[in-house]
């Protein structure tokens, strides 16, 4: 896929797709990666090989009426995506819907790779070479039809195989083109399957096959290039070669383990999620998180969910990697960063001990601390440190030790988990600590759910620092003897004065 495709499914409101009446979309499953919350429009043919009496009425029937669904999103002002294997203009279902609707509305059409050109890169043949002429037939034509035209051009492929494919071997045949043509079903996916056409049961050919006469240049020049011992196989060119062989070693050497992949969702806003983390989240066949993490993931209805509480970090991380050596492709979610104060180092160090043959893959993402900073101005533009007020997996001792050395530092600091229904006094007793070394006067900028339904950033004086106001969906960010507190925003210089 195009990476402008990938983009338009992404941001659609809804994604429409063709089908049979088994439900089942190539269209779809090839962009399933890049399905998150959009509204799906399964557009089902009535007919699709098998015949019928109105064959024509009932298509002509049936395209009237997505289209007449596809409108009554567009009339609500929703962005609408249709799907379309290969090419939407190349013999794609789309243009009977573009017929329809794209007088009445907007209309852009994105380019894709055709089954014919994905067919040749498989092959590893050029279609065309310098004057040559491409001729590409539906195999549906008569076969004598279809014998005069091979019989009449340099390179041709021919579309619509499945039941068609008898009929065409026969017209390659009559044209004496059979030696040449070569098959291939479902290009660059991974049931792709090529061969001599000649050998190939007609049983066993799908619809979604092509078959290709190569170029008479490109063989006739690589034929006598053998002959005179210039072309020579390499190890380079074996292993950029495209044989299905080579294809299905690599794939089964990647899939036979799995991964766990650890990925910072970012403060809240699916516009801080980075696209490597998109990316990662969009391929799990599992997701595995504290239950209000995993809610922000999009639901895709291919992949499994588990959610659990809090405070279960190292048993998640035990389950995440079972998963994972399993052949399960896993993505532990965190908000925030994984890596601060979150779940990448409990999955890590599980993985050290106990899995060492899983692998283990960790995305950053946008802290909490710099999402509230950046809402205020640039209080973390000179030193700063990070300091967790939770006493659940070290001493409070070890954390007034920390709070003091920091302050007594001068440093800016962002306070963490500084308090939940069960802590309600260490912001009290942290602020206290803090006065030792800091001005009343000194700022401290309070955030609160950034980048949710309920986000509130503040600045007050640290003295005037009321304890009870805050939870544990805050951070607080302390100002060092430096940072300054100018209208609206707030800012630590970058420059430190000089010692006198």
């Amino acid at each position: 896929m195009t990476v402008k495709a990938v983009d338009l499914i992404r941001a659609a409101d809804v994604v429409a797709y063709h089908c049979a009446r088994h439900g089942r979309s190539n269209a779809r499953r090839i962009a399933a990666e890049y399905l998150g919350t959009q509204i799906e429009e399964a557009l089902t043919y009535p007919v699709t090989t098998e015949s019928a009496e109105d064959y024509q009425g009932l298509i002509d029937a049936f395209y009237t009426e997505a289209a007449a669904r596809l409108a009554a999103h567009l009339d609500a002002g929703r962005d609408v995506v249709v799907l379309s294997e290969g090419d939407p203009f190349f013999y794609g279902s789309y243009m009977h819907l573009h017929k329809r609707l794209a007088h009445r509305y907007a209309a852009e059409v994105v380019p894709g790779v055709t089954s014919v050109s994905a067919a040749a890169a498989t092959l590893g043949t050029p279609l065309v070479e310098r004057d040559e002429v491409l001729t590409v037939l539906p195999g549906t034509l008569p076969p004598d039809v279809l014998a005069r035209r091979l019989a009449d051009t340099d390179s041709a492929a021919v579309m619509k195989l499945g039941r068609t494919f008898t009929g065409v071997r026969t017209a390659l045949r009559t044209a004496g083109r059979a030696e040449e043509a070569r098959y291939v079903e479902r290009a660059s996916q991974a049931e792709e399957r090529q061969g001599r056409l000649e050998e190939i049961d007609p049983a066993s050919v799908p619809y979604f096959s092509v078959g290709i006469v190569p170029s008479r240049v490109h063989v006739a020049t690589t034929e006598q290039a053998r002959a005179d011992g210039v072309l020579r196989k390499s190890n380079a060119l074996s292993a950029c070669s495209p044989d299905s062989a080579g294809k299905s070693s690599a794939r089964d050497a990647t899939s036979s383990t799995g991964l766990v992949t650890v990925v910072g969702l970012g403060p809240g806003s699916r516009d801080r999620l980075t696209p490597e983390a998109f990316s990662a989240l969009t391929a799990a066949d599992d997701v595995v998180g504290y239950t209000t993490y995993v809610a922000r993931v999009p639901h895709n209805p291919r992949q499994k969910v588990h959610g659990s509480d809090n405070k279960v970090e190292s048993e998640r991380a035990a389950f995440a990697l079972d998963l994972a050596r399993s052949g399960r492709r896993v993505a532990v979610v965190s908000s925030g960063d994984p890596g601060v104060f979150a779940m990448a180092s409990a999955v890590v160090e599980v993985a050290a001990e106990d899995y060492p043959d899983v692998e283990v893959r960790v995305l950053p993402g946008v802290t909490a601390a710099h999402a509230v900073a950046a809402r205020i101005g640039a209080p973390l533009g000179h030193d700063y440190a990070t300091i967790s007020l939770s006493d659940r997996l070290k001493s409070w001792e070890v954390v007034e030790r920390r709070l003091a050395a920091v302050a007594d530092a001068d440093m800016v600091i962002a306070l963490y988990n500084p308090a939940s229904r069960s802590r309600t006094w260490q912001v009290e007793a942290a602020k206290e600590i803090l006065l030792k070394y800091r001005d009343e006067s000194t700022p401290v900028i309070i955030g609160r759910d950034v980048d949710g339904p309920e986000e509130s950033v503040r600045v007050v004086e640290l003295g005037a620092l009321v304890p009870a106001e805050i939870d544990m969906r805050t951070l607080l960010i302390v100002g060092s003897s430096q940072t300054r507190w100018v209208a609206d925003r707030v800012f630590s210089p970058r420059r430190w004065p000089t010692a006198p």
